[in-house]
């Protein structure tokens, strides 16, 4: 699954999943040991972040919502992906 972004220590990943498990666009993140998978209205499909780093996500995946959207359709197509800017 690749890596579209990495700040503060969360690392996003989007992969393709045609009839996967999340009927709907998502990322998945990492943090420590803390694993999320939310999509990009800020709703939590599966597991848990801590707070301050879940606050930070959300406000990432609002500033990027747009990119990440074009990155699902590039990866649900089959035609790669791209990075997408860091928190800063």
């Amino acid at each position: 699954m690749p890596a579209i972004s990495m700040f503060y220590g969360i690392i996003i990943r989007m992969q393709s999943e045609k009839g996967g498990k999340h009927n709907t666009p998502h990322l998945h993140a990492v943090y420590n040991e803390h694993e999320i998978v939310m999509d990009f209205t800020g709703k939590i499909l599966e597991g848990s972040f801590p707070s301050k780093q879940l606050k930070l996500l959300t406000a990432w995946t609002a500033l990027h919502e747009d990119e990440l959207n074009a990155n699902w359709i590039l990866l649900s197509a089959g035609d790669g992906y791209f990075k997408i800017e860091p928190l800063r």
